[in-house]
């Protein structure tokens, strides 16, 4: 650690390169990053045809995998959470298997549960939410 506050992280693994090696590997490279779980999510851009795959920290709710649309508290939403919204028709990998999933965001009643599950894997997500006035979704990707 750095400071108090701020763990060291390892971004050798990152964005499209992430994805790539993921892929590869069935996730034996890239699906445990900085001591958090990864899945590789794989939404449908604003043309309708183009794919957008995003490695993302993710939890599990019973069969449904979690992931938090947080974009390190930013002010706005990152560009795949526009896609699910947009079309919530997905595939989400964990390791070698692709489920094709349906997107939705988590509830208000159900969000405190869901919220839990996920800063147990990652704590920072409650200082992303400290940092930024919107409401950071949280989407629940059950399988089809």
């Amino acid at each position: 650690m750095t400071d108090d506050t701020k763990p060291v992280r390892d971004y050798s693994l990152f964005g499209d390169e992430h994805v790539r090696r993921y892929r590869e590997t069935d996730g034996e490279v890239g699906h445990i990053w900085n001591g958090a779980p990864i899945t590789i999510l794989s939404t449908t851009r604003k043309d309708g045809v183009t794919p957008r795959d995003v490695p993302l920290i993710y939890g599990r709710d019973g069969d449904d995998v979690l992931v938090v649309a947080s974009k390190g508290g930013a002010p706005d939403n990152p560009l795949w959470y526009a896609d699910l919204v947009r079309d919530p028709e997905v595939t989400v990998q964990v390791l070698g298997e692709v489920t094709p999933s349906r997107a939705r965001t988590a509830t208000a009643e159900e969000k405190p549960r869901l919220w839990s599950i996920m800063t147990a894997i990652w704590p920072e997500y409650d200082g992303y939410q400290a940092r930024t006035d919107r409401d950071i979704p949280l989407v629940v990707l059950e399988p089809r």
